[in-house]
């Protein structure tokens, strides 16, 4: 599941919004826990928010938060369930002031594609200044469970920080 996950999305350059929302929710999932965990409840985390469709979601309320910690396979943390409908809510006012959140998430390096040498050759980072300023950016939109080390992994799910190794047939696709 890892590897399969690994070599067709993990820092594949993403443009697709709703893709995006549902990186970022997935990453507010997974705080504290596995990446293996989340993968293994994706399915059942994209039922319980309509597919991660962020209108859908900013509609949410006490029920549907009553109803997601109730769902089978999910996982059932009233405040990452919180944080994701209200993140939802914070996702569509940037889609309406940029256009789209990929303009405005792409914005942050201008289109680029971040290689840090360094981290190609096993000198990994768990944050740096990008997604400090991201976190910071996102925080004050309304954000909320997405810190400088959450904004990296999903900088680098999304391509916007390509951490493949260097020996890795990724690294030159990302």
């Amino acid at each position: 599941m890892l590897e399969k996950y690994h070599d067709t999305e993990w820092g594949m350059p993403l443009f697709d919004d709703r893709l995006h929302f549902e990186a970022l929710s997935l990453e507010v999932m997974q705080c504290g826990l596995s990446w293996m965990t989340v993968l293994r409840k994706r399915e059942a985390l994209r039922a319980a928010f309509s597919d991660f469709d962020p209108a859908a979601v900013s509609k949410y309320d006490s029920s549907d938060v009553d109803r997601i910690i109730r769902a089978e396979n999910v996982i059932r943390s009233e405040r990452k369930i919180r944080a994701v409908i209200s993140n939802a809510k914070a996702f569509l006012r940037i889609q309406d002031e940029f256009e789209s959140f990929s303009r405005y998430i792409w914005s942050f390096t201008e289109g680029k594609v971040m290689r840090y040498p360094e981290h190609a050759d096993g000198n990994m980072v768990a944050r740096n200044e990008l997604s400090d300023t991201i976190a910071s950016d996102l925080k004050s939109r309304g954000f909320s469970f997405l810190g400088s080390v959450t904004v990296y992994s999903y900088l680098q799910s999304v391509g916007i920080i390509n951490d493949h190794m260097s020996y890795c047939f990724c690294y030159a696709k990302a």
